[in-house]
C-alpha cells in the first residue's frame, strides 16, 4: 500500500511539474537562484523548525534526527523504516510601485528514507537545493523594452547521513550532500530606430552545468525536566563549499514575429570563455548555522524557536557581475508548535490528528539598489492518520502565507500563498515471521 502511495504521489507531481517551473520569482535571477526550503511539510508549517523530531517522522534538517529511539510496533516485533515524500503548489502575486500580475509554480520537494541500525540511523533522498525562473522586461527611457531577461533551470541535491544515538536523549549525526544541475539564462538588448525596433536584436545565452558536495553536521539533545515536560534542543552547521560551473555563452542576431514573440534565430557566435578564464569557475557556498530550543509534553504538544545564521556575503561567481546587488550575512527567526489532542485515542480519528502553527522572518542575504530583501511567512498545518494506526502513518497538509520583498526602488514584492502536501509513511523494517 504505501508503494503504492508514494508512485502515485510521484507521478502527479512529476506530470505537474514538467508543464511548469518550480519557481517563477524575479529574485531568481540572482546568484544561483531561490534557496528551496530543506525540510519536511511538518517542519515547514512549524514556521520551519528543525529541532522537533520523533519515531515516526523523517527530519531532513538535522542528520541527529536519523538516530535514537525507534518507534516499536506490532508487539515489538519491528522496527519501521520512515519514508516521505512532499510537494506544494504555490500562487504568487508580483506586485511593482505601478503595476501587478499573478504567476503559479508546482514544485515535487523531497522524497527521502531512513531506517534504523542499532544505536546508528542512516538517512537518504533528493530534493531541490535551488531554483531559476523569471521572465523579466526592463524599459528604457522612452518607455519601450530596453533589455529582456529570461532563466530557467536550478540545482538539485541527493544526501547520504548517519545519525549515533551517543546516549539516551542525545545524538549526533553528518550528512553528505551532491549537488548537480544547470541554470540558462537569456538576455534581448532591443534596439530601435526612433520608436520602432529594428529588424534585428542581439540575444545573449548562458548555459551553467554546476555540480559539487558539502557537508552538514548535527547536535540533538532531548531531556525530561518533569515528569511530563522535555526540553529539545539542536544544533547543525553547514560548512562553507564550492560549486564547480562549467560556462558556454554565445550570442545571436535574432527577429522576433511582433504578433506570437516566436524568436528566429540568423546567427550565432560563441564566446571564447577560455581565452578569459571564465570556460570553468568556482561559485562559493557560504557557511550556517543554526540553533534552536523548545519545551513540550511528548506525543501531546510542543513550542519551539530557532535561529540562523548565514554567511551570505561569502557568496561569489566570477561569471557573473550583477550591477545594483550585493551579498550581505543573512539570517531567519522561526517559532512554532503542535498540538495533539490524544496521540493514542485509536476509537476517536480526530483527537490523533496533528495541528501546527509558526511563523518566521527572514533575511535573504540580497540587497538590491540598497533595499534589503527580507521575507515573512506564516504557517499552518495538519497530520492525518492513514492506514494501519499501530504504524502511526500520516498525510501532512500545510498552507503559507508569505511576502517577499518591497516596492520601493523600483523592485518587486513578492505576496504568495504555499499549499504543500506530504506522506509520512512507516512500514515494517524487520518482523518476525510465525510461519516459515
Amino acid at each position: 500500500m504505501i508503494k503504492k502511495l508514494v508512485l502515485v504521489f510521484i507521478v502527479i507531481f512529476a506530470i505537474k511539474g514538467h508543464s511548469q517551473q518550480s519557481t517563477v520569482s524575479p529574485y531568481s535571477y540572482y546568484g544561483i537562484g531561490n534557496l528551496n526550503f530543506k525540510g519536511t511539510v511538518e517542519n515547514r508549517s512549524m514556521g520551519g523548525l528543525s529541532i522537533y523530531n520523533d519515531s515516526i517522522h523523517v527530519n531532513l534538517r538535522n542528520p541527529a534526527s536519523f538516530a535514537g529511539e525507534n518507534l516499536a510496533s506490532w508487539g515489538g516485533q519491528s522496527r519501521p523504516v520512515k519514508y516521505t515524500v512532499g510537494g506544494s503548489y504555490q500562487s504568487t502575486t508580483l506586485k511593482s510601485e505601478t503595476d501587478t500580475g499573478k504567476t503559479s509554480s508546482t514544485t515535487f520537494n523531497y522524497l527521502a528514507m531512513s531506517f534504523p541500525v542499532g544505536k546508528f540511523g542512516f538517512g537518504v533522498g533528493i530534493m531541490p537545493y535551488s531554483s531559476v525562473g523569471y521572465k523579466l522586461d526592463n524599459l528604457n527611457d522612452n518607455g519601450n523594452i530596453g533589455n529582456r531577461f529570461r532563466g530557467e533551470g536550478g540545482i538539485n541535491k541527493v544526501f547520504v547521513g548517519v545519525g549515533y544515538q551517543v546516549m539516551s536523549g542525545l545524538s549526533v549525526g553528518f550528512d553528505a550532500q551532491y549537488n548537480f544541475g544547470n541554470i540558462q539564462n537569456s538576455i534581448i538588448a532591443f534596439q530601435y530606430d526612433g520608436d520602432v525596433p529594428t529588424q534585428f536584436q542581439t540575444r545573449e545565452d548562458n548555459r551553467s552545468d554546476l555540480s559539487g558536495v558539502n557537508f552538514n553536521l548535527g547536535v540533538s539533545y532531548k531531556r525530561k525536566i518533569t515528569e511530563r515536560l522535555e526540553i529539545v534542543s539542536g544544533l547543525t552547521y553547514t560548512a562553507q563549499s564550492n560549486l564547480h560551473s562549467v560556462n558556454e555563452r554565445s550570442y545571436s542576431s535574432i527577429i522576433i514575429n511582433s504578433s506570437t514573440g516566436v524568436e528566429s534565430i540568423f546567427n550565432t557566435v560563441e564566446d571564447n570563455l577560455e581565452a578569459k578564464g571564465l570556460r570553468e569557475t568556482d561559485l562559493t557556498l557560504p557557511s550556517k548555522i543554526t540553533f534552536g530550543v523548545g519545551i513540550g509534553q511528548p506525543r501531546s504538544w510542543f513550542l519551539g524557536a530557532e535561529y540562523m545564521a548565514q554567511n551570505t556575503s561569502e557568496f561569489s561567481n566570477p561569471l557573473y557581475t550583477t550591477t545594483g546587488a550585493v551579498y550581505e550575512n543573512g539570517s531567519r527567526f522561526s517559532l512554532g508548535g503542535f498540538l495533539i489532542p490524544q496521540y493514542n485515542s485509536f476509537s476517536n480519528y480526530f483527537k490523533r490528528i496533528v495541528y501546527r502553527g509558526g511563523l518566521r522572518l527572514e533575511n535573504t542575504g540580497l540587497n538590491i539598489n540598497g533595499e534589503t530583501i527580507k521575507e515573512f511567512g506564516i504557517s499552518f498545518g495538519t497530520g492525518l492518520p492513514v492506514g494501519d494506526a499501530r504504524l502511526f502513518s500520516n498525510a501532512n497538509l500545510g498552507l503559507e502565507f508569505g511576502k517577499r520583498g518591497t516596492t520601493k526602488s523600483n523592485l518587486i514584492q513578492e505576496n504568495y500563498i504555499n499549499f504543500q502536501i506530504s506522506l509520512s509513511l512507516n512500514d515494517r523494517w524487520f518482523q518476525k515471521r510465525k510461519y516459515d
